[in-house]
């Protein structure tokens, strides 16, 4: 409790006619007249303050599971309990973790009415968070004191990967008609192992699939038609290193590979495929098996939730022994890593290699938005230009790391961290189209 800017306004008014006074001595009993006028006024809002008890009813209404990365609606209410009308100060309880701050809501309410109030709320960060207790600051009745209330208890949440990206990418491929929203659906043609019938040859038919014998009998091109297979497996490896921790629009690359991850699992669950993962960086992490039984996207949102970026280097030998081990059969393999040079990712190639000899392996790389702003903004003074030919030589890093990668037959993703889920899924999509698995 405090007394507000009005009360030493008042006072130095005072001050200023007991200085006035020196010159006109008439003013020296009205100053004292005021003063102690002031004095029995505080003193009277002073008890009024003291006595006042809950004056306003605080509600916080939220949802427990926040979405990692986008917009999520807090909504306030108060509610003035007292026969006067109240000027009050707001400053909600953020959770600390966030770093997020906010002007107070400043607000004249009404006897007995209420004030509804919304903000948005956009984490950066998973985990389990709280929001702290909201301090309510109400001026007294002649408006010469504040004072500060606890109006709310701590309120516990979690921020998990976006459901939200989830959702809303499972809709944009299985609808048809957002086709035009950057998702390709590819109709795939037969490329199985298991026989479905002899058909007459169309344009378009693998010239490896003509049966020879059916074509000798029948006097024209006969070609053999396979089921697809629905059941394949689909494994997402996080790398968890250092670099992994570098940010764009406060989210590391982790967060996005785990918003990517979760989105492009659903599709495949959906799709039929089995679905897995597998993290890790300098040792294995954890490690969800491909399955495509009920609970698994369940299974892979909580794997997901406890993830965090090790600042060591990852061990991708122990990579390929482990998944040597664990998968047995030709898989799709979708690698999230952040490889910053060269020699960074020439180190590894070898095992990539490897894995893409066994599997259909995708390796997403990131474009680092910042140094694009600097490699193309105007330069106006000689450190512009330094800073504007560093940042555009790792740029062009990171397209000698892409090509390298294309050349040795991986196929690879450099892409903006928020276009990094539109990316993938067309990868798997296109994987899916050619029968690559």
């Amino acid at each position: 409790m405090y007394l507000t800017n009005l009360f030493f306004v008042l006072f130095g008014g005072i001050i200023f006619l007991q200085v006035m006074a020196f010159s006109f001595p008439n003013l020296e009993a009205v100053s004292f007249v005021l003063f102690y006028t002031l004095m029995v006024l505080t003193s009277i809002d002073l008890i009024w303050i003291l006595f006042l008890k809950e004056p306003l009813t605080f509600r916080r209404k939220f949802q427990q599971k926040l979405n990692l990365g986008d917009p999520n609606e807090v909504s306030i209410t108060l509610q003035n309990k007292t026969k006067i009308g109240l000027y009050i100060q707001l400053f909600e309880g953020y959770p600390e973790e966030m770093q997020w701050r906010k002007k107070p809501i400043q607000k004249w309410i009404s006897a007995g009415q209420s004030y509804d109030d919304h903000y948005i709320f956009t984490p950066k960060k998973r985990g389990d968070f709280t929001f702290r207790v909201a301090v309510l600051k109400v001026r007294s009745l002649l408006q010469l004191w504040e004072r500060n209330f606890e109006v709310s208890n701590p309120e516990s949440f979690q921020v998990y990967p976006s459901v939200l990206q989830m959702k809303k990418y499972a809709l944009t491929v299985f609808d048809r008609q957002k086709l035009n929203q950057g998702i390709k659906k590819i109709r795939k043609i037969g490329n199985n192992q298991e026989f479905e019938q002899i058909k007459n040859y169309t344009q378009g038919d693998e010239i490896r699939k003509i049966n020879w014998k059916a074509t000798s009998r029948k006097n024209e091109l006969m070609v053999n038609q396979f089921q697809e297979e629905k059941s394949q497996n689909i494994y997402f490896l996080l790398e968890k290193g250092r670099t992994m921790q570098q940010e764009s629009d406060a989210l590391s690359m982790l967060d996005y590979a785990i918003n990517s991850t979760l989105a492009l699992g659903n599709i495949t669950l959906k799709s039929g495929d089995k679905t897995g993962v597998i993290t890790f960086s300098d040792k294995i992490g954890q490690t969800l098996p491909a399955e495509k039984r009920a609970g698994q996207l369940k299974r892979i949102m909580d794997l997901l939730y406890h993830q965090k970026t090790l600042f060591k280097e990852p061990n991708y030998d122990l990579l390929y022994q482990h998944l040597h081990r664990t998968i047995k059969t030709r898989s799709m393999l979708v690698l999230y890593s952040n490889f910053e040079s060269l020699s960074a990712m020439r180190r590894v190639l070898p095992v990539l290699r490897l894995l893409n000899q066994k599997h259909v392996l995708i390796v997403t790389l990131f474009e680092h938005e910042e140094l694009y702003r600097i490699a193309h903004r105007l330069p106006e003074n000689n450190q512009d230009i330094y800073q504007s030919i560093i940042a555009e030589s790792q740029l062009k890093t990171k397209e000698q790391i892409k090509n390298e990668l294309l050349k040795n037959g991986i196929r690879t993703i450099l892409v903006k961290p928020n276009q990094l889920t539109l990316a993938t899924i067309n990868q798997y999509l296109e994987v899916k189209a050619k029968g690559l698995l």
